[in-house]
């Protein structure tokens, strides 16, 4: 995968050198060589000769049970992973892509990771989605967040490449999300197609954000009018008044789950910044900046990091898919903005985890960012997450200037 992957890391290596340690630390560049060698690495490691599936973790356990799904899944053995955690791969890509404009990247969607999401593809049940697991198994459930984060890449795309194909993805997409939508409790989106036991922030929050991309991407006002439903739903039955930040779920008895997840948060920032962008209304503006800096108090919890510029705060453990999720909401409300607080928060804690968590011998990285706890086995969705995030660093450095010397 080297020779797709590896133009600079090839160079680097033909000569001796460490690509990323000869460019300036926070240099656009910097994160960009760290983002494609992350990747080059989840390759290597995790990837099925012959297939463009990969393996859930490093090194494979074939006794593996996945214990985010809805129920028992029947899967004997996993020789392959979940949806979920392949997905990342595709934020990783894309969002590399948006970064650097390199269209190696265009080459490693269409060689890569589309023929290997195309093993999820769900056409049976209609409408069609993508399911938990590969097709060639027996039927898995369908969740509709795991759809909604494929639909959000997909219009990333669009708006990156200006090729149809990915417009009309997300759009299809979309058509299965609405099919999870009914007036039960006043709206929103369930959880899971097979099991509508709630309907949780993971699934509205992001269904919001994808409707409103998808505004962005068509000017049709349906969307947008989705979107804003979604948001405010969301909202009203979700939100902690205390804190600004977001519940898990709500089941059908009205009980809420309370635990509180860095996504969920991250998307509700992203939804108010997209609404502002689109209504030129300030209170979406005001909302999500009182939530990120909540969010910040709140997530940016897992004690203290040490660069060379002193003490910082690092984000909580063992959650990194969580934290990149997150950081998409942090990066649009910068755009807007311009307070880099956040941002420069993110970049810190990306620049502390490649020195000192970060396994030179595989190129993997621990999911607490604390070093208090070593990963035995490196899960693929950790991985993935940390290139996404590496690669929305270099944007940002690259969109801003904000270049260290």
């Amino acid at each position: 995968m080297r020779k797709i992957y590896g133009t600079v890391l090839m160079l680097s290596a033909a000569v001796g050198i460490n690509p990323v340690a000869v460019m300036s630390q926070g240099d656009s560049r910097h994160y960009a060589a760290m983002s494609e060698e992350t990747l080059d690495s989840i390759y290597s490691r995790y990837g099925i000769p012959g297939t463009g599936l990969l393996r859930e973790n490093y090194p494979f356990d074939s006794g593996y049970k996945a214990g985010y799904l809805a129920g028992d899944d029947g899967v004997q053995g996993n020789p392959y992973s979940y949806l979920w955690p392949f997905s990342g791969t595709l934020s990783a890509v894309s969002a590399i892509y948006e970064a650097t404009s390199d269209k190696k990247w265009l080459q490693v969607l269409d060689e890569r990771v589309m023929p290997g999401l195309e093993m999820y593809a769900d056409e049976k049940r209609i409408p069609p989605a993508y399911a938990s697991y590969v097709n060639t198994a027996a039927q898995s459930d369908r969740f509709y967040d795991d759809n909604i984060w494929l639909g959000i890449d997909f219009v990333d795309l669009y708006n990156s490449t200006k090729d149809a194909i990915w417009l009309h993805r997300a759009q299809k997409i979309w058509e299965f999300i609405e099919c999870g939508t009914d007036d039960v409790l006043g709206g929103g989106i369930y959880w899971c197609e097979q099991k509508k036991g709630s309907k949780n922030t993971c699934s509205n929050a992001p269904g919001a954000v994808l409707a409103l991309k998808l505004y962005g991407a068509t000017s049709d006002k349906r969307y947008l009018e989705k979107g804003r439903r979604l948001y405010d739903w969301t909202k009203r039955n979700l939100q902690d008044p205390e804190d600004g930040l977001y519940f898990d779920n709500i089941n059908l008895k009205g009980e809420i789950g309370r635990s509180k997840f860095a996504y969920n948060t991250g998307q509700m920032i992203e939804a108010a910044v997209l609404l502002y962008r689109h209504t030129g209304k300030k209170g979406y503006l005001r909302e999500a900046e009182r939530v990120a800096e909540s969010g910040y108090r709140h997530f940016f919890n897992g004690g203290e990091g040490l660069d060379e510029k002193g003490s910082f705060r690092l984000l909580n453990p063992r959650d990194v898919w969580f934290s990149a999720v997150m950081m998409r909401g942090y990066a649009a409300l910068e755009r807007v903005n311009h307070n880099p607080v956040y941002m420069d928060a993110f970049c810190r804690n990306l620049d502390y985890v490649w020195r000192n968590m970060r396994d030179a011998s595989t190129g993997l990285v621990d999911s607490d960012w604390s070093g208090t706890v070593k990963d035995e086995k490196k899960w693929l969705l950790t991985q993935a997450a940390y290139s996404e995030m590496l690669a929305r660093a270099a944007y940002y450095r690259k969109s801003n200037n904000h270049q260290h010397q």
